[in-house]
């Protein structure tokens, strides 16, 4: 009997330490991250919309949706974003293929990068890819899988 409440002592300690942890994770991510500001000179069109541009110093995100435009037609263009330092040098480039029709007028799209010093990114769309586009961070972690990780890292551990 006391050798399960020893069990079961440690099995909250260790429950208690995840939930305590996994704030101070999300609190420190989340307060690290300032808001990125879209260039001046983006020649943006209609259709596209930025809901969220975040960067550190070392990495950011940037969420927005694709709507289909009626005046000009977007199939098999590229939404580029170009990211740029505090003195609008381009630290790097990322083409979004878009995919709106009619049956799917909206395009969601999320893109993550891994590049210092990033301020403000400028958005166009063109034609075709247009050079070197820069390696990405793969999707962040969904939460199960880093809860399967945590308990196979502990298995290995214990």
């Amino acid at each position: 009997m006391d050798r399960m409440k020893t069990f079961f002592k440690y099995a909250i300690w260790i429950i208690l330490f995840f939930i305590f942890s996994e704030f101070l994770i999300n609190v420190g991510l989340n307060s690290s991250y300032k808001e990125m500001i879209n260039s001046p000179d983006s020649n943006i069109t209609n259709g596209v919309e930025i809901t969220k541009a975040e960067s550190t110093l070392v990495n950011g995100k940037i969420n927005g949706r694709i709507k289909l435009d009626e005046e000009q037609s977007l199939l098999g263009k590229y939404l580029k974003i170009d990211f740029l330092s505090k003195r609008n040098n381009i630290m790097g480039t990322k083409y979004i293929p878009i995919t709106v029709n009619k049956e799917n007028p909206v395009q969601e799209f999320s893109t993550f990068f891994e590049l210092q010093n990033v301020t403000s990114y400028k958005t166009s769309i063109v034609d075709s890819k247009e050079g070197e586009e820069i390696k990405f961070i793969p999707e962040e972690m969904k939460k199960p899988e880093i809860i399967m990780l945590t308990i196979i890292t502990l298995l290995i551990l214990w």
